[in-house]
């Protein structure tokens, strides 16, 4: 494990195959782990991990603790509505006081785009050595949830070796809101590095034709793409056109909110026009497995029918998955950072 380079994990963009493929190893090791109540891995031990998240979350946040956990971290929890950024104080600070206590990883979600990104600048010019996981920012990024939805797939595909290249050559749809979707964004790098050809669908209010290019051009901040071949991205408009031939779906959940926008005619047309259903899912020509971020919104982005059929539906997999793939980012990016590096070939547990 001793080829990871990133400092911070700020977004998927900037991420080779090599990176890819350590991760979903790393994952499929720790998700071969049983899960037995209390027992846990010694290997960051004596490391402090933080939730710094400025927004709601239930998954990613519950995730990222449980994973600290796991790898015998302590852990502290942030919550907006009992901090002193009610009384002024600004987002550095926050971030600088927990520094201060000792905390190694701030996993930072924020409503608004880059404040990981500014958090680490920051940081690295103080001088400090705690690094930024980014849990999710404004419409840019959401790394960990593009790597479990990876994992997910390849899984799916192969569950005994859930390497890159059984998505190679993959089709896969994604359906809804694509314009305001992090989720979305990081998907597409991640997928793409892997070889899978992924159709965006959705209404153009939603989709933006330029979506087509999304990868095309070299990642923000590089002068080169660190993937040499990419899957193709392309835009299709109607769920007819875009299911023959998928290997998998992912839908998108739909906020409620755009309608103020008058983003959206009614929530009523977007189902009869991109609402996942079994029905559907036939003109795949095959049974395909889908997927959601969370939280679903019933009877909009996919029938109740279908989010409670466990045979393709895999929500709940994708929440399982998350633990052992935040398992990996937090292991990569901390115990690495030392010079003796925990002993990792046997993952041998212990009692707390």
């Amino acid at each position: 494990m001793s080829g990871w380079s990133h400092r911070h994990l700020l977004d998927l963009a900037s991420f080779s195959r090599e990176d890819f493929a350590e991760i979903l190893e790393l994952a499929q090791r720790f998700r071969s782990l049983p899960v037995t109540g209390v027992r846990k891995l010694p290997v960051l031990q004596g490391r402090l991990v933080v939730t710094l998240f400025f927004e709601p979350s239930t998954r990613t946040r519950n995730s990222f603790e449980l994973a600290a956990k796991r790898l015998s971290a302590d852990v502290m929890s942030f919550s907006p509505s009992s901090s002193s950024l009610s009384k002024g104080e600004s987002v550095l600070d926050t971030a600088r006081a927990y520094v201060a206590m000792g905390a190694d990883v701030l996993v930072v979600r924020h409503k608004s785009t880059s404040v990981p990104q500014q958090l680490a600048a920051d940081l690295d010019q103080l001088g400090k050595r705690t690094m930024i996981l980014n849990g999710g920012d404004g419409l840019h990024s959401h790394p960990s949830q593009g790597l479990l939805d990876l994992f997910t797939l390849a899984r799916h595909f192969n569950a005994q070796h859930p390497m890159l290249d059984v998505l190679d050559g993959k089709k896969v749809v994604i359906v809804g809101d694509i314009l305001h979707s992090r989720v979305a964004r990081s998907n597409l790098w991640a997928l793409t590095a892997c070889g899978a050809d992924v159709v965006l669908c959705g209404p153009p209010s939603l989709l933006p034709d330029d979506f087509s290019a999304f990868v095309d051009a070299p990642p923000p901040g590089l002068s080169c793409d660190p993937v040499m071949q990419r899957g193709r991205v392309t835009v299709e408009r109607r769920l007819e056109q875009a299911l023959p031939g998928a290997d998998a779906v992912m839908t998108l959940r739909l906020q409620k909110e755009r309608m103020a926008q008058q983003l959206l005619t009614s929530l009523e047309r977007y189902h009869r026009d991109y609402g996942v259903s079994h029905a559907r899912l036939q003109l795949c020509g095959r049974e395909v497995p889908v997927l959601h971020p969370g939280p679903v919104n019933r009877g909009i982005e996919m029938t109740s029918a279908l989010l409670d059929d466990p045979s393709i539906c895999l929500v709940e997999e994708q929440i399982r998955n998350g633990i052992p793939v935040r398992m990996a980012l937090l292991y990569l990016m901390t115990a690495t950072k030392s010079a003796a590096e925990p002993s990792l070939p046997s993952f041998a547990p212990i009692s707390s």
